[in-house]
């Protein structure tokens, strides 16, 4: 398997420096990953790094919480976008989602779906699972179909419960063919890498690609 195609190679971190980008993308191209993912502010940098590559470049949106305005949602992401982003990591207000405002949730997915049509840019749209019930996964699951994303991506890294296999069993076997799934929130080796895919997984996203890679 080669695993190097898997990993949206992440480095989220709030201390995150130009020249820890510069590191990452540099990684990047060597090990030929499928992206990276870096903050916001460095989305510029990074695709000067990447100048001359076929690396994709995907920053978050809304991140780590979900809870911002889906206007300020979309001018972030719309600002990424015009900065050279291909892909947008965004993470939805899973606290709407406890509330049931689901209706509210699919019109912020539909914005987003629209604009990163408009970018020609994929979209990942961040659930949270390690954070929601069964039914709340189900039913968040079935929005993003409806919204019909490129993306449903497990977690953040950042909330007390990352990835796990069952979510993403459930995702794969609720969601259409198409749309396609990322692992992610503490997958830190190789076997555990291949398990997600072998559950269905399609993109790893992870701050240990190096390692993973290497075994």
């Amino acid at each position: 398997m080669n695993l190097a195609s898997y990993i949206d190679h992440t480095l989220l971190n709030p201390a995150t420096t130009e020249a820890d980008i510069k590191k990452l993308c540099e990684e990047a191209i060597a090990y030929s990953f499928a992206a990276v993912c870096v903050p916001p502010n460095r989305v510029a940098a990074a695709k000067s790094f990447l100048k001359g590559s076929s690396i994709a470049l995907a920053t978050v949106v809304g991140f780590p919480n979900g809870y911002h305005s889906t206007a300020v949602k979309l001018f972030e992401a719309e600002e990424a976008l015009k900065y050279g982003a291909t892909e947008i990591d965004m993470v939805i207000n899973w606290g709407a989602l406890k509330e049931g405002k689901d209706q509210e949730i699919l019109e912020e997915l539909f914005s987003f779906t629209a604009l990163c049509i408009e970018y020609e840019a994929v979209l990942k749209v961040i659930v949270e699972s390690g954070m929601l019930t069964q039914e709340e996964l189900e039913r968040v699951i079935g929005l993003c179909a409806e919204a019909n994303v490129d993306f449903v991506k497990t977690s953040t890294g950042f909330a007390a419960k990352g990835a796990d296999l069952e979510a993403v069993k459930t995702m794969r076997r609720l969601l259409p063919e198409h749309i396609q799934i990322k692992a992610s929130g503490g997958i830190r080796d190789r076997s555990s890498a291949e398990a997600y895919i072998a559950a269905g997984a399609s993109r790893i996203g992870t701050s240990n690609g190096v390692i993973i890679v290497e075994g």
